[in-house]
């Protein structure tokens, strides 16, 4: 029967399977039919196609909200699977619009379509899942950390979860962007941290950061907003009196970096953010991973588990372990700030991958 359906689903890709709420599309491995709330799937030959007999695969793909690394993340994805399966996979991708309830109503259409596995792209969609599924192996990715997602503190992502998660992290340690704030602004006293209350990922990210800076010396004040339409209101209030504002990986944030811009450039505060694409729609500086690549990586690691056998539950986090500190030329030139040596000037054509 799985064989059966998979052979519908690919002369039936061009219909859309959105979940109530939600929005997005079936794709096969060589990009037709793409998604128009993804990034578009690269059709590559690199290397030719698996041999996995006559079986076929059909992954659903969960994205949490439609922004440029959670795009990237997917893309890396399914480029990867693309490459190592060409048409022997196939993708229904869904956008829940940054909606945690519309990913539980993706991921229950998931399972009960008896997908081979669910990429869950962010922490609400890797909850989702692992609340629709114990079965169905997921691999999750744009995850800080999968022991809070999973709230699990006893974990050890070293060796794997322990259940049917696996995944690939976009965590840096929270030093390395409170040493972005000491290098850039050697003289902050008074440091703002801005993120979204309902992101689990963005918590644990702002009370790691507010310890380091706390032990250089500096005064941390945490201010949360609850949706998209708080957000003018609390970063004005958050800058006021403040030396630099920072913002984790929060998804909520990085989709409406444009209106924290137009509050913190006039002002002309430094923006330190989780991530390089969050960076050149608004802020500037970050230690920048690539999204694409731990995409490419939770591929990887869907293709060992479907191709190759691997248990999901003893597959290790992947993480990228080289993030490079980049700022914005545009941001600095608007609030005439001076970069220091080290940084690298990113632009916008570096975002994507």
């Amino acid at each position: 029967m799985k064989k059966l359906f998979a052979l519908i689903m690919a002369m039936a890709m061009v219909l859309s399977l959105a979940a109530c709420g939600g929005s997005g599309s079936t794709q096969t491995a060589d990009g037709s039919a793409p998604a128009a709330d993804t990034a578009d799937t690269a059709a590559t030959s690199a290397a030719p196609a698996a041999d996995t007999g006559d079986k076929t695969f059909t992954i659903g793909v969960c994205q949490l909200v439609q922004h440029d690394a959670l795009d990237a993340a997917t893309k890396g994805f399914q480029d990867y699977l693309t490459e190592k399966l060409g048409d022997k996979v196939t993708f229904d991708v869904q956008n829940a619009q940054g909606d945690s309830a519309t990913c539980s109503t993706i991921c229950t259409g998931f399972v009960s379509n008896n997908y081979d596995l669910i990429m869950a792209n962010a922490t609400p969609a890797v909850q989702a899942a692992v609340s629709a599924t114990s079965e169905i192996p997921i691999v999750g990715t744009s995850v800080t950390d999968y022991a809070t997602a999973l709230a699990d503190d006893a974990m050890d992502a070293t060796v794997g979860t322990g259940i049917n998660v696996t995944g690939a992290s976009d965590g840096v340690p929270a030093q390395t962007y409170a040493d972005l704030v000491t290098e850039l602004v050697p003289e902050a006293k008074n440091v703002s941290v801005l993120y979204c209350s309902a992101e689990a990922n963005s918590v644990i990210q702002a009370d790691q950061f507010k310890e380091c800076m706390e032990a250089a010396g500096a005064t941390v004040n945490i201010f949360t907003f609850a949706d998209s339409n708080d957000i003018q209101s609390v970063v004005t209030t958050a800058i006021d009196g403040a030396d630099a504002l920072y913002i984790p990986t929060d998804n909520t944030a990085a989709s409406n970096m444009t209106i924290v811009s137009n509050v913190c450039e006039p002002a002309q505060i430094p923006v330190i953010c989780g991530e390089q694409n969050m960076m050149m729609n608004g802020g500037l500086a970050t230690a920048s991973i690539s999204y694409y690549n731990i995409g490419r990586a939770a591929g990887e690691q869907a293709y060992q588990i479907l191709v190759e056998g691997q248990d999901v539950a003893a597959t290790p986090i992947a993480y990228d372990t080289n993030p490079v500190k980049m700022y914005n030329p545009a941001y600095a030139e608007a609030i005439g700030f001076t970069v220091p040596e080290g940084y690298e000037a990113a632009t916008a054509s570096e975002t994507a991958e």
